[in-house]
């Protein structure tokens, strides 16, 4: 460890987990998305909010990327403008790969499966993303700022907890849906697949994370050099 910084893996084998993580990640939340069982936390309160402020769940779901990529300066206690930029640019190529697997899956007819199966590829699809999410946690080269967020407060704040850190994380996003519901009185892309990420993100996260390529360690860093 050195200012701060614990770097395990060599540059390529983080840029595997990177690149691995961030195909695995669109892979599992189009499914979510074209299963139409219920969404992640955080990608179910943009729907909401997309539909109260008629605007487009793009518009919302960069937005709350940024306000990610905020709260994660503070939570570091100090400017990390590398960390910054890598976490916009990672919303950017995120937001294209879920578009294409989304397009994939609409036209092979996964949103027309009967619902209990799309049910289980719903949940399928959160065990897919929170394994991406893992590997690029672990390589920690980009990341999507909400997961760089459950990641400073498992390292920071919450003794290493991935269960803890996810817990913490969906408090803003429930809120959100809730004040939502009490205005428009409408709860949509809610479902079992939701409460699926609630109760099993962290574990799940977790549980890769000794499973799932274990010699990639977490290559955790609270500077912006590497």
């Amino acid at each position: 460890m050195l200012g701060g910084i614990v770097i395990q893996n060599t540059k390529s084998q983080r840029w595997v987990g990177l690149i691995s993580g961030l195909i695995l990640n669109a892979f599992g939340n189009a499914l979510t998305i074209s299963a139409n069982m219920g969404s992640a936390v955080w990608t179910a309160s943009a729907v909401n909010y997309s539909h109260w402020f008629n605007l487009n769940v793009g518009i919302i779901l960069f937005f709350i990327g940024f306000l990610n990529t905020v709260t994660n300066q503070v939570l570091l206690r100090h400017p990390d403008w590398p960390r910054f930029v890598g976490e916009i640019l990672y919303v950017c190529f995120f937001s294209y790969f879920v578009n294409i697997f989304a397009q994939l899956f609409d036209q092979i007819g996964i949103g027309q499966l009967p619902i209990v199966i799309r049910g289980i590829l719903s949940c399928l699809g959160i065990i897919f993303f929170c394994t991406a999410i893992s590997l690029y946690q672990r390589a920690n080269i980009l990341m999507h700022p909400n997961d760089d967020t459950t990641n400073i407060l498992r390292f920071m704040y919450l003794k290493k907890s991935a269960v803890a850190a996810q817990l913490v994380d969906f408090v803003p996003p429930i809120i959100a849906m809730v004040i939502s519901f009490a205005v428009t009185h409408n709860l949509y892309a809610v479902n079992v697949g939701t409460i699926f990420s609630i109760l099993f993100n962290g574990l799940i996260i977790q549980t890769a994370d000794h499973w799932v390529w274990p010699t990639l360690k977490h290559n955790f860093k609270t500077l912006g050099n590497d």
